[in-house]
């Protein structure tokens, strides 16, 4: 149970999260001049960082991130990660030198930037990166791994001039108003991550992103490993383990321990930049026993403990899954058509989603595959789509629908139908972290 201690820490993190209006209106404003000026000012520690990881991306880049992380601590490396968004703490984002950094120290972080800011232009994630560039130069680790936010050109993380490698997961169409309207577009955006002389690392993608990722890193002067050219990975026809392969190196990688076909792609991408940094004490039996252990929760993860598992009456189970553009709804939908070879029960979903998303893309992945759509409001968030709005969405695209006014009583609609079956949370960050709120244990060893 939270103490009063830690509530009041909480809420003067959001307090100083809630002020961000007033350092500038817009909560995204592609661009690097503010965050060069407030790093300045705070005695640049962007380079004052251990070797780092910059992982640019539409999906996959957390679970890449966590890939990476778990195969590296199993080397004996210690290792910092600044990731987004979260799910139900702001700190969940920074972990640092081996542990998720506490809240006091996230405060204190926060009011030292605030302080030396002085009132400055700054966007949220400016400012909130500023803190991980921080807490990440005074730390002692021997490995950083940063996530893009948004993009890759001007994200607030591109400030590091020459990392250790760079990740590019897969490529899908989204945030189609900051990057572009088409996929080579957005490609470019986060394919502006690659440095001169640094070796880029790239996971499955479409030709049309993989064709502008080649194109920049040959004018970048990036050396290039993509998969399926300089690297390939060769799924099992059995379970969800595969053979990572480059020139005479291969490497028989587990069934990861995040479920989906997908998440083969995303821990072969996380062993190749693995084998090809070529970093000391980096055995295969490292990067085996990470793809096993690595732990990212609300991946298509089955809750089994929680207030929300007591509402179901005996054959049901609930999912969730972080998934919010139609590539991730897409490898979504795979598993659980999968799922359905073995497990004929009926799947329902429950959805939230922002009002910049595309819905109709989103659902149209889970065609054929789901018994009903029941949508649910996010309380206090002004850019999510209202359940019934988000309703009249789904109606339209030809689903069986309903709206509920919380999460708690979309679940309770859903188990009124006689056969027992899945149940799967998903459209929203937002909604998921709300669905995993009820059990945060989950979240404090990931």
């Amino acid at each position: 149970m939270a103490t009063e201690a830690s509530l009041e820490t909480a809420q003067a993190i959001d307090s100083i999260l809630a002020r961000f209006i007033r350092y500038h209106p817009d909560r995204i404003d592609l661009s690097l001049d503010r965050m060069y000026r407030l790093l300045s000012d705070l005695g640049d520690p962007h380079t004052h960082l251990p070797p780092v990881i910059h992982i640019a991306g539409t999906n996959g880049k957390g679970s890449t991130a966590a890939f990476l992380r778990a195969a590296l601590e199993a080397s004996g490396k210690t290792v910092s990660a600044y990731t987004s968004p979260h799910l139900i703490r702001f700190a969940e984002r920074y972990r640092i030198a081996g542990a998720m950094l506490e809240e006091p120290a996230l405060l204190a972080l926060f009011e030292e930037i605030e302080e030396r800011n002085a009132g400055q232009a700054i966007t949220e994630f400016e400012f909130t990166t500023a803190a991980a560039f921080l807490a990440m130069s005074r730390a002692d680790a021997d490995i950083a791994i940063l996530e893009v936010g948004l993009g890759g050109r001007f994200d607030a993380t591109n400030v590091v001039d020459r990392p250790l490698a760079t990740v590019i997961t897969r490529i899908a169409m989204d945030h189609m108003n900051f990057l572009g309207d088409t996929l080579s577009e957005i490609a470019g955006e986060k394919a502006a991550i690659q440095k001169p002389g640094i070796p880029s690392i790239v996971g499955p993608q479409e030709d049309a992103a993989m064709n502008v990722i080649t194109a920049a890193a040959t004018a970048a002067g990036a050396p290039l490993y993509r998969a399926g050219y300089e690297w390939s990975i060769a799924p099992s026809d059995k379970d969800n383990s595969g053979v990572y392969h480059r020139g005479d190196r291969d490497i028989a990688l587990p069934a990861p321990a995040l479920p989906g076909r997908h998440q083969l792609d995303n821990a072969a991408t996380a062993a190749a930049c693995l084998e090809i940094c070529n970093l000391s004490d980096m055995t295969d039996s490292a990067i085996t026993t990470g793809l096993r252990d690595a732990r990212w929760p609300g991946r298509l993860e089955m809750i089994t403990q929680s207030n929300l598992v007591a509402l179901l009456p005996q054959g049901w189970q609930i999912w969730c899954d972080a998934a919010h553009n139609p590539s991730g709804a897409a490898a979504a939908a795979a598993m659980f058509r999968t799922l359905a070879t073995t497990d004929p029960r009926p799947l329902h979903l429950v959805i939230a989603m922002q009002n910049d998303k595309d819905c109709e893309g989103f659902l149209e992945a889970f065609r054929g595959l789901v018994a009903s759509v029941t949508t649910v409001p996010v309380p206090g968030e002004s850019r999510m789509h209202t359940a019934s709005g988000l309703a009249d969405i789904v109606k339209s695209a030809g689903f069986t629908f309903r709206s509920d006014k919380s999460l708690s009583d979309a679940l309770r609609s859903v188990v009124s139908n006689p056969a027992p079956g899945h149940i799967l949370i998903t459209g929203s960050h937002l909604l998921v972290g709300a669905a995993l709120s009820s059990n945060r244990t989950a979240l404090l060893d990931r």
